[in-house]
């Protein structure tokens, strides 16, 4: 007779280091509303999930990837905050006013390091005070995917993680994977990884056309001089 399993530790459990594959078989939440209805219609839950890591792919920053996530935050509540913990640039605040953003409930933390990054992004989960908090990250290892998607769970708070291109060969415990492609007409989105069967077709979001400065690049998200309005949210690097 095969010899019996031995029970995990439970400070492993409790950790987050070892995930338990019957995660997957808990039932899928109505989700909130990503306010693109085609993006909406391939989604488990008919939107974003509340409970879990979204990773977020690309390797060419505004494409309008601040506008897929915009129409969720739009929603926040005038009690909770929307975190964004280390963008790369720093944000324009008057194209997110333009695009109905409440800035009075936009928590921005710019850590000094990847660990201090990680720590803040997991205090904003636990808060329980955020609507939904967005992290940018370059590398990031498993422990710490693991350990954020159990902070995501046990606050009920989606965390938008945006990563390079090279991440989505790498295998991740977040709930939804959608690659981001830029497109002359809008956002090409395809879905890596969702609860449910397998699907990789390229569905086209249209932006919103008065927020689009350019075929590639849309007015929150391009990379354009802040004194220079009406540009995007970053500044240009110098």
């Amino acid at each position: 007779m095969p010899a019996r399993a031995k029970p995990l530790p439970a400070d492993l459990l409790a950790s987050g280091l070892i995930w338990q594959a019957d995660r997957l078989a808990s039932p899928v939440r109505q989700g909130w509303s990503t306010g693109f209805p085609v993006l909406d219609a391939e989604l488990p839950g008919g939107g974003w999930p509340r409970d879990a890591i979204i990773e977020l792919i690309s390797d060419q920053p505004g494409i309008g990837e601040l506008q897929l996530i915009l129409p969720m935050l739009r929603l926040a509540p005038p009690t909770r905050w929307v975190a964004w913990v280390a963008p790369p640039f720093m944000p324009y605040a008057p194209a997110l006013a333009a695009g109905g953003l409440d800035l009075a409930g936009l928590l921005l933390i710019r850590p000094h390091d990847h660990a201090q990054s990680i720590w803040a992004t997991r205090q904003a989960l636990a808060s329980g005070a955020c609507h939904a908090v967005a992290l940018w990250s370059g590398r990031i290892d498993t422990a710490a995917l693991r350990r954020l998607q159990l902070a995501a769970e046990a606050s009920a708070t989606p965390l938008f993680l945006y990563r390079p291109g090279s991440a989505a060969r790498s295998p991740s415990p977040a709930a939804l994977r959608l690659q981001l492609l830029a497109r002359p007409d809008g956002l090409g989105v395809v879905i890596l990884k969702r609860k449910g069967p397998i699907t990789h077709k390229l569905l086209r979001l249209a932006l919103p056309s008065r927020l689009r400065r350019s075929p590639t690049h849309d007015a929150l998200d391009s990379l354009t001089p802040a004194r220079a309005a009406p540009a995007g949210i970053y500044p240009r690097r110098h």
